[in-house]
Parts: structure tokens; sequence; C-alpha cells
């Protein structure tokens, strides 16, 4: 006869394996997040391997190809998502620059991507821009071949709008009288000016072409050089203009084009899940960079923390109910376009994500997540094994007070926008520079500073592990996160 507690007890038995199998992939990913922690590897192929990734960029297709492979290799399944088209491709190559003069000097400088190089070294003398259609006409014989200095005051980083309609706008301006710089942009370029220098702020932010590098065909490409100078040489350079110095500037600036299409992907890495493979809980970083320097922070940080995290996953045999899907996106510095491509095209259901965390502020120590109360019971769960786990950067899970905030209307800043703007939950984890390593972000956003030495190897590590045993406890959960109290 079958013992009366024998359904009891096989009750009790299916709740207690599940459990158990959890804490044993939860205690492998926290075990060899301190042993066995590659963060810092990923990290170091990003910066010293491939470097910036600009899109446009052969090196953008290089990054892409290297994270499917890695995320391939560690058993994940791999989604490949085409989600950025450009007609033109750009390489960047080696600039160098120098004032020939008995004060000479080399030339600290940046040229935003998308903008002319020169054929070689271009020497030149160096005029300040005419202001009015008089001056224009005064010195146009003289501008061939030179290097004009243009008094903007410190720029933001992109280049010159050199567009049709920018050209239009400078043109109605002139006709009403208007006196300025740059102006007379155009008539500068067609008198055969060899570029335009423009005061730049230390650390120097040097972009791109925002208002041309999707329109542009191999018959339109830039002629003149857009050049950002140190604004301490820039004043020094002046000087001698207005002292009427006799001196020349040499570049040699390899800015390469090439014909498109060029195209660019989504990289998702999943672990499919074991009950509910439809349902998700979602990471993710951006793979595109600026390429004035390597992108080790922004956001090469954010996809080696991504990518650390599927890697501690995979290796700890985890088996989650829902599917996990590792976001590593693509152009998000030109507008959002990878992650905006996957929500608009609701490449899975938005009411199936559980949450999406996104990394992409720096490379500092996840150490507390705030959420809404109708998730803070569940996000008390999943965490607790990670408030023991690092004595050193405690981590804790906090109630949010107060009425729920209005949902985004606009997208911007980083990738959880646009999820957020469709009411997908994405709420990510706050960061602190906790033991004082003096990280600023506006020393490494889209600047020169952009670079590996800028890493702090124990806060991505603890990341990492952070990121990898939240959103499994979540996998793992009998339900969705509820929507309750996430916006007004």
């Amino acid at each position: 006869m079958r013992h009366p507690l024998l359904p009891l007890l096989f009750a009790v038995a299916l709740t207690i394996l599940p459990l158990r199998a959890q804490d044993k992939v939860t205690r492998s990913v926290l075990e060899l997040g301190r042993t066995d922690n590659r963060t810092m590897e990923h990290a170091d192929y990003i910066a010293r391997n491939i470097g910036g990734r600009i899109v446009g960029s052969h090196m953008l297709n290089h990054a892409e190809d290297w994270v499917a492979a890695q995320f391939r290799s560690w058993g994940l399944d791999v989604i490949v998502q085409e989600a950025v088209t450009i007609g033109v491709g750009f390489d960047r190559g080696p600039w160098f620059g120098r004032m020939l003069s008995e004060d000479g000097m080399s030339l600290h400088f940046g040229t935003p991507a998308y903008t002319a190089g020169t054929c070689g070294p271009q020497k030149g003398r160096v005029l300040l821009e005419p202001k009015t259609l008089r001056d224009f006409n005064r010195m146009k014989g003289a501008l061939k071949g030179a290097w004009v200095l243009l008094e903007t005051g410190a720029t933001s980083g992109l280049a010159i709008d050199a567009s049709p309609k920018a050209d239009s706008t400078r043109a109605a301006l002139l006709a009403e009288g208007k006196e300025g710089s740059v102006l007379l942009y155009r008539q500068m370029v067609e008198a055969g000016v060899l570029g335009f220098i423009r005061p730049a702020k230390l650390p120097m932010q040097v972009l791109y072409n925002r208002a041309m590098c999707f329109d542009l065909t191999m018959e339109t490409l830039p002629k003149a050089c857009d050049i950002l100078l140190d604004e301490h040489q820039f004043e020094h350079i002046r000087q001698k203009v207005v002292d009427r110095q006799d001196f020349l500037l040499e570049f040699d600036i390899r800015n390469h084009f090439f014909p498109g299409p060029m195209k660019y992907h989504n990289i998702i890495g999943v672990i499919k899940g074991s009950k509910y493979p439809d349902e998700y809980v979602m990471m993710g970083s951006h793979l595109d960079a600026y390429d004035i320097a390597t992108g080790s922070t922004d956001d090469g940080q954010g996809v080696c923390v991504t990518m650390e995290a599927a890697r501690l996953l995979a290796a700890s045999g985890a088996k989650p109910k829902r599917s996990i899907m590792f976001c590593i996106w693509t152009g998000e510095e030109y507008g959002l376009l990878g992650s905006k491509y996957f929500v608009e095209n609701k490449t899975v259901p938005w009411n199936k994500i559980s949450n999406y965390f996104n990394r992409d502020g720096g490379p500092l120590a996840a150490v507390s997540i705030t959420v809404p109360p109708a998730m803070y019971e569940d996000f008390s769960k999943v965490c607790a094994p990670l408030k023991d786990y690092n004595p050193d950067i405690p981590f804790e899970v906090i109630k949010r007070e107060g009425p729920p905030r209005p949902r985004p209307e606009r997208a911007g800043g980083s990738d959880q926008a646009s999820f957020a703007i469709k009411g997908i939950p994405a709420i990510s984890f706050r960061e602190s520079d906790i033991f004082g390593y003096d990280f600023r972000y506006r020393d490494i956003w889209h600047t020169e500073d952009d670079l590996f030495d800028k890493l702090v190897p124990a806060y991505m590590e603890h990341s990492a592990v952070v990121q990898a045993v939240t959103a499994y406890g979540i996998a793992n959960l009998d339900h969705l996160l509820s929507r309750e109290g996430l916006y007004q």
C-alpha cells in the first residue's frame, strides 16, 4: 500500500530540487567570480586588439564577429540582427601635426570621424577666418593652400555642418547682412583652403560628422580638413597670426573613406529557458565607440561585464526557467539605433520581458538596485546571495519611495531608454566609485582619454557577478516581475 505521506514528500522534493539546482548554479557563479573572473581579459582584447569602433568602420565589424564567436564558444545560442546600414565606410589611420617655426612644436589635435584627411603631409600658412564678405574678397587669393583658424570658442566635438541645409542657412544669414563665425564656410572651401582649425578643451572630445555621415556618397566626400586643436596651442598660434609672424603648420591626417554599404548588427547571446523559453530577462551594453581613443569605458566596460555574466552562467551550467538574453547593441552613439531596432521590430513581445538591465555608466561597482514596491520582495529574494558576497562592496535592494515616475516620452541617455519609452521595465543597478579612485565620467565621455588604464578591474569583476546572479534569479521566479507602480 502506498504510504499516505508519499504524495506530500514527492511535492516537497519537486520544490526543493529546483532550489538546490539554483543554489548550485549561484554558488558556482560566486566562486568563479572570485577565482576565474575573465572580465578584464575581454576588456584587454576590446581595447588593445580592436580599439575604436565607430559605425562605418571595419573595426566595429571585427568586434561584432569576436563577440559572436565568444558567445558561441561558451555554448550560447547567438542571434545576429542587422540593425544599421551606412552607405560609405570610414577607417581612421595615424595622424600627425607640427608647427614649423623657431619655436616649433608637435600639435595635439583630432578630427571628427567622417571628415577629410590630407593627401600626405600638407604644409600651409595660417590665416584668421574672414567674418564678412568684404574680408573674404580682400583675402580670397591668400586662402588657397592655407589653414584657417575659426575663433568659435570650445567645440562639442562634432564636425562643422557642411550639409546643403547648413549652406542654405548660412547664405540666408549673409544675405541679411549678418556677420559671424563660419558663415563663409562654403566660400572658403571653394577658394581652396586646406582645412579649418578650431579650439578644443582638454581632454579633447572628438565625435563625428553627424549632419552628413549617413548621406555621403563617394562623389560627395568632404574636401577640407576639420581639425580640433588643443585650446592652449590654438591660442599660441592665433597670437602668432595676429602678430603677423612667419610660420607654417604641417598636418598628415589619414582618414580613409571606402564604398559601402557597411552593415552593423546587434549580437545577442541567449541561454534558452527550460520552462518559459518565450519569456525573457535581458541585459545589455553597446559595442560601438568613438575612435579618438579605444572606447574602453564607453562602453567597452559594459560589454565586458555583460559578456562575463554570460560566461559565468554558461560555465556554471545554468538552465533557467526563462530565457536570458545578453544583448550587445550597435549604433548607440548614433541615436540608440541597435536597441531601438530590437524594440520597435518587436524581436520579442514587450509584455514577455521581465526586465532589461543596461550598463553604460563607467567602470564602477554595482552596489544597489532601487525597485518599485511590487518588485521588492522578488528582488530581495533574488539578490540575497549578493549580500555577503563581497564585504568590501556591500550590495542592497532598496524599495522605492513616493509615487511612480512618469514614463519617458523620448529616447535618450543610453539603450535602456528604447525599452522604457515602451513601458518595458528597464531598472538598472546603481554604480559607485566606492573605493575612491577619483573616476570622473566627463573625463572619458567621448574623449581621447577613454583608454584601458581608466578601467577599474575590482569594480567590473564584481559587477559581472552581480548581473549574473540577479538575472539568473529573476529568470527562475515562478512569474514575470510585476509592473505595478513601475510608471505613472
